[in-house]
């Protein structure tokens, strides 16, 4: 691991009231990585050109959406194999799905003692496909009821049907919650997300996947 020291979070806990976290990559492990392997290991190339942490091709930002279906997603994908047999729905499922690592158990218990003292939330560019997939992992391994329970409210982008970095997402939260964008502080690894939120007025700090940890971020504010 990078030995560069951690950086200060923009805002002074006496001064913070809310903290929405992003998931995957600060609380939930995920590897970009991992879904361009197992495509490719079915027979599509060139998948890392259209699906990456910086930027994606617009079907997987609609998927985000919630502006197509399931089903249709995975027409999109079956037809990538061009005029050779695509493999099964399943098949393609697992595969889209790889990028889901787990979530450390740590990173939830440091939330649930975060809200003793302030509103959390979590604000996730993700799908139904995932959605499902990672919600049946943590309730397995945790029970879904402990992990919801940590936060004051969960939203994700395909049930909102907005997708970070719009700022209109940011100023969705803000309003639902009744929350002072000036007393809120947002955690994401996409700097491309931190200007959004900043954008809204809303203090944020680019996680460093690899070099930053939660636990170490927060250690100071519990």
């Amino acid at each position: 691991m990078d030995s560069e020291p951690l950086s200060s979070l923009p805002i002074a806990p006496e001064n913070t009231e809310a903290i929405i976290f992003d998931f995957g990559g600060v609380l939930y492990d995920i590897d970009y990585n991992r879904p361009v392997r197992a495509f490719e290991a079915l027979g599509i190339q060139g998948f890392a050109e259209s699906f990456s942490k910086a930027s994606q091709s617009d079907v997987f930002d609609q998927l985000d959406r919630g502006d197509i279906s399931e089903s249709n997603f995975l027409d999109f994908l079956a037809a990538q194999f061009g005029n050779t047999t695509p493999p099964s729905e399943t098949q393609l499922r697992q595969a889209w799905n790889a990028i889901l690592i787990g979530l450390p158990k740590y990173r939830i218990d440091l939330v649930h003692r975060l809200r003793q003292r302030f509103q959390t939330f979590l604000l996730s560019n993700t799908n139904s496909l995932h959605a499902t997939e990672f919600e049946l992992s943590i309730d397995r391994d945790y029970g879904l009821p402990w992990f919801r329970s940590a936060f004051n409210a969960i939203y994700y982008s395909h049930e909102l049907r907005l997708r970070k970095p719009d700022v209109v997402i940011f100023e969705k939260v803000l309003a639902l919650n009744g929350l002072n964008p000036s007393t809120t502080l947002f955690i994401d690894d996409s700097p491309q997300h931190i200007e959004g939120a900043r954008q809204a007025g809303i203090h944020a700090y680019h996680f460093r996947v690899g070099k930053d940890d939660v636990a170490t971020l927060f250690e100071a504010w519990i």
